[in-house]
């Protein structure tokens, strides 16, 4: 029974910075696909226009000159969370944007086309979902439908599925969610071809938000043994600490 053949992309959903991959057809590597601005990386940030239709994402809504209010960012941390979960109440004193409850869950209140909405962080992040399918899209010229999306190991079971959540509003179908220090251990056993089986490898993960440790133990796979570091402590904090 034949069917439609499907594309599949990889997307590393950060905090800070997003980007997507795309595995080439010559040495079957792993390749990061630029954006419009030509950058490999493109910030997680959403800007509604409160006067009108319009939706930026990336650097364009960086450079919006938007009210802060109307530009979010961060999604990844309340995303799966409840409203009163102390890291997300601890975040609303830092963030300009008005967070609230509803149903429990933290949405973001703004005023977006002249009228005034909550957004779910799931919706959020569909919005950085739907730029790096978007972008791989104009880089291969097909349609693409799949994706292996990577999380924190530290992930629990309600933040995978509203993760997924946010893939399925942008019209992606989620292959496989892949722990953050898995992909980079993977990433290290596809460069070293010695064998690897029973070494134990430590993991830095500098992200632009987040600088998480992990202890991974390779054998005939990859196990994580123990993860721990600070969900506030990144490389474009680090830089941009005054």
């Amino acid at each position: 029974m034949s069917g439609k053949a499907t594309t599949t992309i990889g997307i590393d959903l950060g905090t800070t910075f997003s980007c997507v991959s795309i595995v080439n057809g010559v040495n079957n590597d792993p390749e990061p696909v630029a954006n419009n601005f030509g950058n490999r990386i493109t910030p997680s940030v959403i800007a509604y226009d409160p006067k009108s239709s319009s939706t930026l994402i990336g650097e364009a809504a960086v450079n919006s000159g938007l009210d802060p209010t109307n530009i979010l960012y961060d999604a990844k941390r309340m995303i799966g969370r409840q409203a009163n979960d102390t890291s997300v109440e601890k975040d609303k004193k830092l963030w300009p944007f008005c967070v609230e409850s509803k149903e429990g869950k933290p949405h973001v209140k703004l005023m977006h086309n002249g009228n005034e909405r909550l957004i779910p962080p799931e919706q959020i992040s569909s919005e950085v979902l739907k730029e790096m399918k978007a972008i791989a899209e104009r880089f291969l010229n097909t349609d693409v439908t799949g994706a292996v999306i990577t999380v924190p190991a530290y992930f629990d079971h309600r933040q995978r599925s509203e993760t997924m959540r946010a893939a399925e509003i942008a019209g992606l179908k989620v292959l496989r969610l892949v722990n953050e220090p898995t992909a980079a251990a993977i990433a290290y056993m596809n460069k070293d071809k010695n064998d690897l089986n029973g070494k134990t490898v430590m993991i830095f993960d500098l992200g632009g938000g987040t600088f998480d440790v992990s202890i991974v133990k390779i054998n005939n796979g990859i196990k994580v043994i123990a993860i721990a570091g600070h969900n506030h402590i990144g490389a474009y904090l680090l830089l941009n600490d005054k």
